[in-house]
């Protein structure tokens, strides 16, 4: 048996990892796209390294983007097996598939256009709303705790993560030769903390895992709570500075996290009275599908139900759904607030609202969750001088700030939390992944110090033996 990092290897987006078997079958786990990545972001979502119509079955974590956003792509290029996920991700990475779809198709349009004139080679979408279609087809719903047999041999089964709505860890039992192995692949480890989820769940001993790293040498901010620390932001710059708060948000989960905040701020009586827009029709649907899950959330928010059935609304709130609306945020002279996609600023309407209020120092904007270095996110959390947006040079006057303890990512201390439940010494190899490599050095010193003997850093493409 063999496994090959294809992706969010010694980097944090793009997850793609594939297990070999001695008798041929190969599971995938996750087929996420690459972002933020620069340049090369386009040429990295076109390398498989490997063949999609050799793949026989796709087990999906959850259903972030970067995680699930190269399945249409996969199918288009021959994959015709069932993708196994909880009946939540299916129903999230089905908007989200087809959005990114959508978003390809009109940037595409408008970059031929660029194209034609300078008498240059059009270029392609990697997959259509049709092909994401199709994608959607082929999911197969599974419950958490449930151990799912893919044939006599392989079967799998999902624990909650903590992370988004339907989030997964992904264990994989494969017998060869008469000997029994379990696969461990973390997804993404949420917070043991986390205002709306339960915590990431225990599981059985292992004997290879797949850690996700994101995270590995830091802690989050414990002491400033978000509700208050999201006030302290529309205070200062929607009530003292009269200026607009932009909050680059990502679709699921992150959106909702931040209405249910200043949702609780309702409820306390102490919402500054403004108009808050979420600019983003897929916010809204995603926000109609976590409302239909209420049995994902934990106890806190169950008894929140009790008295507020809707623990993601409240006065003020708008959800812009049109291009033409989006369009008249930016005459709008009125302090408000913004939360638009996507989480890391590098594409959608929010990149848009940062382009038209960049330069005004009475604005704000406001990261709330990890940025790949290279995306316009990762850019403006280096505070420069000066940032290109849509190839055009903008001052930066507006305040750049940042909300280190609403990410749905775990610290190390959670991620320790996480391990805590495994025997290290029964551990025969630790992949560390979906991170960056100086913080996966950071963290494998840790884990080592913890008494797991083999911690592996591996790189794209790298295909290890599992003994």
């Amino acid at each position: 048996m063999k496994i090959a990092f294809h992706g969010a290897a010694q980097t944090v987006t793009g997850s793609k990892h594939l297990i070999s078997l001695v008798n041929g079958k190969k599971i995938l786990l996750d087929c996420g796209m690459f972002q933020g990545m620069g340049p090369q972001t386009n040429q990295l979502n076109n390398e498989w390294g490997f063949e999609p119509a050799s793949v026989d079955y796709l087990i999906l974590s959850h259903a972030h983007i970067d995680h699930c956003g190269l399945i249409p792509k996969l199918v288009k290029d021959g994959y015709e097996g069932k993708i196994y996920a909880t009946p939540a991700t299916k129903d999230l990475a089905s908007i989200l598939m087809e959005d990114s779809a959508g978003i390809q198709e009109s940037d595409v349009k408008f970059e031929n256009k660029r194209r034609a004139l300078q008498g240059l080679p059009y270029v392609q979408a990697l997959y259509n709303t049709e092909d994401a279609l199709m994608a959607a087809d082929q999911f197969v719903t599974v419950e958490y705790d449930h151990w799912f047999t893919l044939e006599p041999g392989i079967e799998f089964c999902f624990t909650e993560a903590g992370h988004i709505i339907g989030s997964t860890a992904v264990h994989v039992r494969i017998t060869e030769n008469g000997k029994t192995r379990q696969i461990t692949f973390s997804g993404d480890v949420g917070r043991y903390r986390d205002i709306i989820l339960k915590s990431p769940a225990v599981f059985q001993q292992s004997d290879f895992i797949l850690l996700e790293s994101t995270y590995g040498n830091s802690l989050h901010d414990e002491h400033n709570p978000t509700v208050d620390t999201l006030l302290e932001w529309v205070e200062k710059t929607c009530l003292r500075k009269k200026g607009k708060l932009i909050i680059p948000a990502f679709s699921v989960g992150r959106t909702q996290e931040i209405l249910y905040a200043l949702n609780q701020l309702e409820l306390e009586k102490r919402l500054p009275d403004l108009e808050y827009y979420v600019d983003s029709p897929l916010s809204l649907k995603a926000t109609e599908i976590i409302k239909s899950y209420p049995q994902y959330f934990n106890a806190r928010i169950q008894q929140v139900l009790e008295t507020d059935k809707n623990p993601f609304d409240f006065k003020g709130l708008k959800f812009i759904r049109s291009v033409e609306e989006s369009k008249m945020l930016n005459y709008n002279k009125n302090p408000c607030v913004i939360i638009s996609a996507s989480g890391m600023a590098e594409a959608g309407r929010v990149k848009h609202h940062i382009s038209n209020n960049i330069e005004n120092s009475r604005n704000s904007i406001l990261m709330t969750g990890y940025c790949e270095p290279n995306s316009l996110g990762g850019r403006l959390m280096r505070k420069p001088r000066e940032v290109n947006i849509f190839g055009q040079p903008h001052e930066v006057n507006a305040e750049i700030g940042e909300m280190r303890s609403m990410s749905a990512h775990g610290d190390y201390e959670d991620l320790q939390q996480f391990l805590a439940c495994q025997d290290p010494k029964q551990v025969k190899k630790l992949f560390l992944v979906h991170g960056e490599f100086e913080v996966q050095q950071d963290f494998k010193a840790r884990l080592i110090r913890k008494g797991f003997l083999d911690v592996q850093i591996p790189e794209r493409h790298e295909e290890v033996v599992l003994g």
